[in-house]
């Protein structure tokens, strides 16, 4: 009759033992997994379950090693498409342009517009413009004024702008 001895504690299950399996696994697991440093992880993680095992039969410690370095690798990918799926949602989360931000970015946006029609005529044509994507000098051009002309009406909009946020802000505040 065959005698099987069992490691009654982590000490008895000598790394001896576990270690002469090292290269083994890292073959087995380097062949499943992206990088060196994966393996390796999974090699140390599988060894360490092995010595943490309170009874564990030295004639099946090459199946249970195999086993759990296995195993790990499948729970290295499903970990990987669990944050790809994630990642995946929260792209789609983002996109949507349904956060708070975005709709105090967009009312912001449509109060700001409103307030341009406070401003006077060359001002108020180039900030309407730039609104619309077209460059200062370009307005410039469409407009026969100078380059000079466009940005310093521009610059004049823009202070006359930031100034009504602040009066609009100061009677929040208060």
């Amino acid at each position: 009759m065959a005698r099987h001895s069992t490691c009654q504690s982590p000490a008895e299950c000598s790394w001896e033992d576990i270690f002469q399996h090292q290269e083994r696994l890292m073959r087995l697991v380097r062949r499943r997994l992206p990088s060196f440093q994966d393996a390796e992880d999974c090699v140390q993680e599988t060894m360490a379950r092995a010595a943490a095992h309170a009874a564990l039969d030295r004639n099946r410690l090459g199946a249970f090693l195999t086993s759990v370095a296995l195993r790990l690798c499948i729970d290295f990918y499903r970990d990987m498409d669990r944050r790809s799926r994630l990642l995946q949602r929260t792209a789609l989360l983002d996109a949507s342009g349904t956060t708070e931000e975005d709709v105090c970015d967009r009312d912001f946006g449509k109060w700001l517009l409103g307030q341009v029609q406070h401003l006077r005529g060359r001002e108020q044509e180039v900030i309407i413009a730039r609104s619309e994507g077209i460059s200062t000098a370009e307005f410039a051009r469409l407009n026969n004024i100078s380059v000079k002309a466009a940005e310093a009406a521009f610059t004049r909009g823009r202070a006359r702008l930031k100034s009504a946020c602040a009066k609009a802000l100061e009677g929040c505040i208060k």
